[in-house]
């Protein structure tokens, strides 16, 4: 671009530039960040940088990213933790719709030229925008994710996304938080152009100087949101909310629907009331958590830092679920891996999985192929010379790990990882014959490997801390979160989860209905009852690592586990555990009109709050935050509640210790509160 005249130079975030066409060039950097956000004060600067663009009277703006990273990535939400009151809440977001507001009456054609991630506040901005054009790349994300933070759009999304799609588009973007891609969002309407990344500003440009008629909504979304007709389509949308979102738990997109029922995306009235609505959501407890949990996730992935050299080749060992799942994402990381088993019908299946995950993510063929070819069979192990990480994931059983490492160690690389995992056996007990035990760390993964986040980093007592810090830095490469805890029974997660899983069959031998314990969970906000989620995992699995803990800790071992397994009733896997299994769902007997005892949603969910503080007091990980982050990721615990210690926190200790104590008298000793609540503040 040739620049004739430069209206300002740099100050804080936003640069104005007008080439000699007079198209003004309005470019976000903002300092000292590696992704574009929108704080108070950036909000101001393009409120000034507007002031200036309306004083030069350009032929048209284009609106641009000076990040490689992307866009805007929304809004700054450290800044959400500031607000006290509901009213400064209200004024902060009623001063960035104005700014907006601004962007959007301007005389001239503006247009957003969109690289990379779009998100909340910064597709919102883009909004603001007469016309969108995107790259044609497939880092482009563009989504309104806001009521994952327990809030809507605040900067004149919830009016303007609907008037540019129509309500049930918007609505749905709006109440899932889904992300479009590109492609997705020229065929929604969502964006006017796409172009190759490499041509993007001259195709703003081009835009800009010879705009289109703009997109509005057709005639049947006009219909839609007819007064009289909106009452019905909210209601439906508030019973598909309903069935994955409680409104108790999460208001906020119910208060999104009572928007659009009430005001029906309209420019006159719907921005002070979009201002009004996420102001109280701001102070809700819910949305106050939620942020604590996206900035617990962010500590996670800061934990990972820039090797000098990263992870290129993987070698997993056993081709089980949970080693083929793991070579398949390594391989959809961009990584080779190599997958070994004892013979390759022992690997075929992994493979067959692998095909089916790889064909659901990648729709075009040149891309489907080279993640194809990154994942290879493996029976002699040759892979294992070559690997920078070589990952064990058979059976848990630490003799047969032990033989496993005296044929692996000798084949690989000095510098290269061995990583185990293992779901409960000690570092210690598994590095006895290592010639280099401080290579050995733990690689925790969850089921399913794609969907869940989390990968416990465990050291043992010969860890070497650089190998630690590797094993974080590949968690990272991997997209992973990464927890870093000490080697114990259990380590963190499947620790804190038994308890609770226990509990729960305890009381089915106590005789209480099983799906009355599974829904004073899912009450709770659990993701899945105990009982299913023993089914889920298997319960022989389950039988396995609860004597490990009950063996550690004293815990008790409910004998019907044992039992059903003795009968070959393992859950979903065989179609017969506590449930029976159809179409891979559980069949829930109804309970009639059985009331659920009193104290049964204390007795499930205590346990798992008495050893988080056992976990923390014996320092297994580093903080009480660590923790929460922790459970939050590898279990799925409410997300509203801001993790086990937090709830215990906002709960009352007090109230907590004397629960437990009710809890011990009543049921047994295994509820006695631990020593540790004495410290925990």
């Amino acid at each position: 671009m040739t620049t004739d005249q430069t209206a300002a130079t740099t100050r804080q975030s936003w640069q104005l530039d007008v080439d000699a066409d007079r198209v003004a060039w309005l470019t976000f950097d903002k300092p000292d960040s590696s992704a574009n956000s929108l704080s108070r004060q950036s909000m101001l600067d393009l409120d000034a940088r507007l002031g200036e663009i309306e004083r030069l009277k350009p032929r048209a703006v284009v609106v641009q990213s000076g990040k490689k990273s992307g866009f805007i990535a929304g809004a700054d939400i450290k800044e959400f933790t500031s607000l006290t009151s509901t009213q400064l809440a209200f004024e902060m977001i009623r001063t960035g719709q104005k700014v907006l507001d601004r962007l959007e009456v301007l005389p001239c054609p503006s247009v957003a030229a969109i690289n990379g991630f779009a998100l909340g506040g910064g597709l919102e901005l883009a909004l603001a925008c007469h016309y969108r054009v995107a790259a044609d790349d497939p880092k482009v994300s563009l989504a309104l994710p806001e009521v994952q933070l327990g809030i809507h759009p605040g900067f004149g999304g919830t009016v303007r996304l609907v008037q540019l799609l129509g309500p049930v588009l918007a609505m749905d973007m709006m109440l899932t938080g889904k992300s479009v891609r590109a492609d997705q969002a020229v065929r929604l309407g969502l964006v006017d152009r796409i172009a190759p990344p490499e041509q993007l500003a001259a195709t703003a440009k081009t835009l800009a100087l010879a705009p289109p008629l703009r997109r509005r909504a057709g005639f049947k979304s006009w219909l839609m949101g007819l007064a009289p007709v909106r009452p019905f389509i909210a209601a439906q949308m508030e019973k598909q909310v309903a069935k994955r979102a409680p409104r108790e738990h999460y208001p906020a997109p119910y208060a999104l629907i009572d928007l659009w029922r009430r005001f029906g995306g309209s420019p006159r009235t719907g921005y002070e009331s979009e201002a009004r609505s996420i102001a109280e959501l701001f102070q809700t407890s819910t949305s106050r958590n939620l942020v604590r949990v996206f900035l617990l996730q962010d500590r996670l992935k800061a934990l990972g830092t820039r090797p000098d050299r990263k992870v290129e080749r993987v070698h997993v060992v056993g081709a089980g679920v949970m080693g083929g799942d793991i070579a398949s994402w390594c391989a959809v990381r961009g990584m080779s891996v190599t997958l070994q088993d004892r013979e390759l019908k022992f690997i075929t299946p992994a493979l067959d999985r692998a095909k089916t995950f790889f064909e659901k993510r990648y729709a075009d063929q040149a891309e489907l192929r080279a993640v194809s070819d990154r994942l290879e069979p493996d029976v002699e192990g040759n892979g294992a010379a070559k690997a920078d990480v070589v990952i064990e994931a058979i059976f848990e059983n630490a003799e047969a790990k032990r033989e496993l490492y005296a044929r692996l160690e000798p084949k690989m690389q000095p510098s290269a990882l061995l990583g185990t995992n293992t779901s409960s056996i000690m570092l210690e007990t598994l590095a006895t014959g290592l010639a280099d035990a401080g290579r050995l760390v733990g690689l925790h993964f969850f089921n399913p490997v794609a969907r869940m986040p989390l990968v416990e980093v465990i050291h043992g007592e010969a860890t070497r801390p650089e190998v630690l810090q590797a094993a974080i830095n590949f968690t990272r490469q991997i997209d992973k979160l990464p927890l870093p805890c000490k080697s114990a029974p259990g380590f963190v997660v499947n620790r804190i989860l038994i308890p609770y899983m226990m509990e729960a069959m305890i009381l089915a031998e106590e005789g209480v209905p099983l799906t009355l314990i599974d829904e004073a969970a899912t009450d709770f906000g659990m993701p899945m009852g105990p009982i299913e989620l023993t089914d889920v995992v298997g319960l022989d699995v389950a039988m396995h690592v609860g004597k490990i803990l009950a063996d550690a800790f004293g815990k008790p071992m409910p004998t019907i586990v044992q039992s059903l397994v003795e009968q070959k009733k393992f859950g979903k896997k065989s179609g017969q555990g506590f449930y029976v299994w159809q179409d891979g769902k559980p069949v829930k007997p109804p309970v009639g009109g059985v009331r659920p005892p009193a104290d049964l949603q204390d007795r499930l969910i205590l346990p798992m709050l008495n050893e988080s503080v056992a976990v923390l007091r014996e320092g297994i990980v580093a903080d009480a935050d660590l923790l929460d982050a922790g459970v939050i990721f590898g279990t799925g615990f409410a997300p509203f509640r801001g993790g086990p210690l937090h709830y215990a926190r906002a709960r009352g200790v007090a109230d907590v210790v004397e629960r437990l104590r009710a809890l011990a008298a009543a049921h047994g000793k295994h509820h006695t509160p631990d020593s540790g609540w004495q410290t925990l503040i």
